[in-house]
């Protein structure tokens, strides 16, 4: 376990940078943990392309707010021990890169990198919803799902630095290819990919073909987003509730999981997809319910959104990046 103590303040500003699988967000923010300015572009998927549009953006914001004395990067994937080299990541074209030597000759400032989910984690910690929680886990759920799990203020990492990930649990044995490499991860069937997945598989079964997710994506549907499927449920649309509906029944088997292995006494669902939580909350705590061993005679961990959404991550990593200036 790492400690992370709450960073002092400093008068300086710090970047934080999320960068997931589809988006790349950027904040400049205050040692309180407020977001005083935001850049949010599209994530390359080639290594120098996304290189080069981290750059722009810290450059971007720099010019606007020449305070900033250090830049903390949130990165899906998995971390070497060091925290600057990025082993693999599913959803970004890095492998075995040191991510802190690619930058720090451009960026001419303190670079602080973190896994995404624990970046998210600390920003929920000190500014969020589990604030002087005990023992707690945060589901990711973007792109991808990433997982974090603290206790007592400390990031809990693993042996090797790598957990947890809670988005790699096996759900379907065979079931649908992840990126890592896998069959039937739980992310393929939970995340903002996993909408798309199972929109394109209904309309290829020509499942309500008076749906509107049907009628406007059937002759292209690598064309639907998850926020057309958000969209179509949230105006009542079968097949859109229906794809919610299942991602919280997935989401509720891995909650299940994570209660009956760790036990403990708060999950946080961040990430852009938790923006849509009441969608598929309700669901979620009703399958985890079901699926925990010892139903009814044990205490169960509430599930709740998290407060700072998907901001979480850029907090929490910016928070870090002033600590690093102590």
């Amino acid at each position: 376990m790492h400690n992370q103590e709450a960073p002092a303040e400093h008068p300086q500003l710090t970047i934080g940078m999320d960068i997931g699988g589809t988006n790349l967000r950027a904040a400049v923010i205050d040692a309180d943990g407020t977001i005083v300015d935001l850049e949010k572009l599209p994530t390359p998927s080639e290594a120098p392309a996304l290189e080069d549009t981290i750059v722009r953006v810290v450059d971007t914001l720099r010019a606007r707010h020449p305070q900033v004395a250090a830049i903390g990067l949130a990165i899906a994937g998995f971390l070497a021990p060091d925290l600057r080299t990025v082993r693999f990541a599913p959803h970004l074209p890095w492998e075995d890169v040191d991510v802190v030597a690619r930058l720090e000759n451009r960026i001419k400032l303190p670079i602080v990198v973190e896994h995404d989910a624990n970046a998210a984690a600390i920003g929920e910690h000190h500014r969020g919803a589990a604030q002087g929680v005990g023992t707690w886990a945060l589901f990711a759920i973007g792109t991808g799902v990433g997982g974090a799990l603290m206790h007592n203020g400390e990031l809990y990492r693993g042996s090797f630095g790598t957990a947890p990930e809670f988005g790699h649990i096996t759900v379907v044995p065979g079931g649908r290819a992840c990126p890592c490499g896998k069959r039937g991860c739980l992310e393929r069937y939970c995340s903002g990919s996993a909408l798309q997945l199972a929109a394109h598989d209904r309309i290829a079964e020509r499942a309500y073909p008076e749906s509107v997710l049907f009628t406007r994506f059937h002759r292209q549907p690598e064309e639907i987003s998850g926020r057309h499927i958000v969209k179509a449920a949230r105006d009542g649309d079968k097949l859109g509730l229906e794809i919610l509906r299942d991602v919280g029944e997935w989401l509720g088997r891995g909650l299940a999981m994570v209660q009956d292995i760790l036990d403990p006494e708060l999950i946080v669902l961040g990430g852009g997809v938790s923006a849509d939580a009441d969608l598929f909350l309700d669901t979620a705590r009703e399958e985890m319910v079901k699926n925990i061993v010892g139903q009814g005679c044990r205490p169960l961990a509430r599930v709740v959104p998290a407060e700072l959404g998907g901001d979480a991550g850029m907090i929490g990593v910016a928070l870090l990046a002033a600590q690093a200036l102590d």
